[in-house]
């Protein structure tokens, strides 16, 4: 408990750092770590030993996040600047190159290295760090400096980390019908209902914060939008939940990692993100579009 204790708050301090350089090229190097963390749990635990494949896979999932906007390095490198950069070569160019690049390294080492350990490992080095670069996309997707972008990340946070906090609390205490015991034996149908309550609640509260001290204010059809919405993502991140659960059963281990003392890996603390970003995405696009 002292460990979990003493990680929860050194992670605590970081978001406050993050938050407080949001707008500086620290906020995606943050982003680009996790990601490149998160592949690199997922193909450890999947076993892939092919040295190429983790290392090229572990690149690419850093690199990633830094194309989620053209003003993700502002203010030290201009907007046009990057933009150039990032659109001089179509993003799909390196996605074949990578997943071409997978299949070859299978080839060359056909005896040690499967097709289920390149399936594994472009999910891990693309569609996991595609989730974690979100984060930059919803941050600048209404401009940059704009801070409703800010907003639409830590709704996404609230709905993961909100609905998860609840139901253990639920659970613990009115949790009595068990909501998928052969996936995760602690999850109780009673805490998820308390999670999804609790998740609306501290997403409402924060809407009113933001909108009292925020220089760009939400709508109130923007509002209305959010509300009704988080209760399906708030149940979508449950689902992420289940779903790390399942490949930690089918990997065979309690945790993806362990960066974090008492907690696990990148994976363990951001499987429900990785559903709510790109739900949330799809509700700011249609809210703002």
């Amino acid at each position: 408990m002292k460990k979990r204790v003493i990680t929860a708050a050194v992670l605590l301090a970081l978001l406050a750092v993050v938050v407080w350089q949001i707008y500086t090229p620290l906020f995606v190097i943050v982003i680009a770590f996790f990601s490149s963390v998160a592949a690199m749990e997922i193909m450890k635990c999947a076993k892939v030993n092919n040295k190429f494949i983790l290392i090229v896979g572990t690149a690419a999932a850093f690199c990633i996040p830094f194309f989620s906007s053209e003003s993700i390095l502002e203010p030290y490198m201009p907007t046009y600047t990057w933009l150039n950069f990032i659109n001089a070569t179509p993003k799909t160019v390196y996605l074949i190159v990578i997943v071409i690049a997978f299949f070859l390294a299978m080839l060359k080492d056909y005896k040690n290295t499967k097709f289920e350990d390149v399936a594994v490992s472009i999910v891990a080095s693309i569609v996991v760090p595609y989730a974690f670069s979100l984060f930059g996309t919803l941050r600048d997707m209404t401009g940059y400096g704009n801070q409703i972008g800010v907003y639409f990340i830590f709704y996404a946070l609230i709905c993961a980390l909100g609905t998860d906090t609840g139901a253990q609390l639920g659970g613990m205490a009115f949790g009595k019908n068990k909501m998928s015991p052969n996936i995760s034996p602690k999850k109780t149908i009673e805490g998820a209902v308390c999670g999804i309550v609790f998740s609306l609640i501290l997403n409402a509260i924060a809407l009113v914060l933001y909108n009292k001290f925020a220089d760009f204010q939400i709508t109130r059809m923007q509002a209305t939008v959010l509300l009704v919405a988080e209760p399906f993502i708030a149940f979508l991140s449950m689902m992420g939940d289940l779903t790390a659960s399942v490949l930690k059963r089918n990997f065979d281990v309690k945790d993806f990692g362990k960066i974090f003392p008492g907690h696990g890996g990148v994976m363990d603390r951001f499987d429900s993100s990785l559903f709510t970003l790109p739900l949330t995405y799809i509700v700011a696009l249609f809210i703002t579009g």
